[in-house]
């Protein structure tokens, strides 16, 4: 693996699963794998469980961190070729990229859409400038489109936690406040077809995904229905793709005991961070149902999982 971008960059993904499983059992079996190496964090974004987990993993396998807040800690950066920068931005990618991966073994890097213009985020301007620039790998924390990082995770539990071959795995839409990307679900959707689940996707009618990312799931509009013998519920809010960056208001999308009581028991599944009493109510995210804190938990895992198969790579 040289690069960690999407799905297309993993060979076997129950193999790479695998490997989580192995890290968890013993996380620090592998910690001079990475010793006098450094990995480079770069975030245009807010993050806790991506940024905790991913330094956690160097830590585990022997290496340094360095964390840069675009935000806050760099000049304002430049993306588009041929421009006349005479206004806002002080650096362009083409010379900060090289050099923050001369100082880097490896770079992650988490940028979010702006949700106004779905033709330049779907192009993921920012990952594909860094991977375009970087002379190292280059890990996807999050972008415009997808996060392949939490669906390694979400696969990684599912697996872990699973009583059947193929369970029936349902991704709901849920209400929430803001327009939120759709990377999480495009991700989750993604790497579900590439198993043997049964994925069903249910959202209101307006808010559909990307087919290119949904394309062998089940597509359903009602909610009720769609939970009916689920084995797994992930819930997640994401805005239009079609409308893009539109929301709609359904605050009878919440996921409540009463719709858990129509699933096979499910287990419950966020990506985090989630809205109480928005998205899922109290006693759903409190009961015995939700997996979301070892979901985030088994994030740690698989960025581990993720380092140790470049560096491994790196020394081809």
């Amino acid at each position: 693996m040289k690069n960690f971008l999407s799905i297309d960059d993993v060979d076997d993904p129950i193999a790479m699963v695998k490997n989580v499983f192995e890290i968890k059992r013993a996380p620090l079996a592998d910690d001079s794998i990475g010793k006098g190496k450094v990995l480079g964090l770069v975030f245009f974004n807010s993050s806790l469980r991506t940024r905790m987990s991913t330094t956690r993993a160097a830590y585990n396998l022997g290496m340094n961190v360095m964390v840069l807040n675009v935000s806050s800690d760099s000049w304002q950066l430049e993306f588009e070729d041929g421009v006349i920068m005479d206004k806002g931005a002080v650096e362009h990618v083409k010379e900060a990229v090289p050099v923050m991966t001369s100082y880097c073994d490896i770079l992650g890097v988490r940028s979010f859409p702006g949700l106004k213009n779905r033709d330049k985020d779907y192009q993921e301007e920012v990952l594909h400038s860094f991977v375009k620039n970087a002379r190292c790998p280059v890990i996807n924390l999050e972008s415009s489109t997808l996060h392949p990082l939490q669906s390694l995770t979400d696969l990684s539990t599912i697996e872990e936690h699973k009583q059947s071959e193929k369970p029936q795995v349902v991704l709901t839409w849920a209400p929430h406040p803001r327009s939120l990307p759709q990377s999480v679900a495009n991700s989750f959707a993604q790497w579900m077809n590439k198993t043997n689940y049964d994925l069903t996707i249910v959202q209101p009618e307006g808010l559909e995904l990307s087919e290119q990312f949904t394309a062998g799931a089940k597509i359903e509009w009602n909610q009720e229905k769609a939970l009916e013998g689920a084995d797994f519920v992930y819930v997640k809010n994401w805005s239009s793709y079609h409308h893009y960056g539109a929301r709609k208001d359904h605050p009878e999308w919440t996921i409540t005991s009463e719709k858990l009581a129509l699933t096979n028991s499910a287990k419950v599944m966020h990506c985090l961070p989630v809205r109480r009493n928005v998205v899922m109510a109290d006693e759903v995210l409190d009961g015995p149902n939700a997996i979301v804190i070892q979901q985030a938990e088994n994030r740690l895992y698989a960025a581990q999982a993720v380092l140790k198969e470049i560096l491994k790579n790196q020394w081809k």
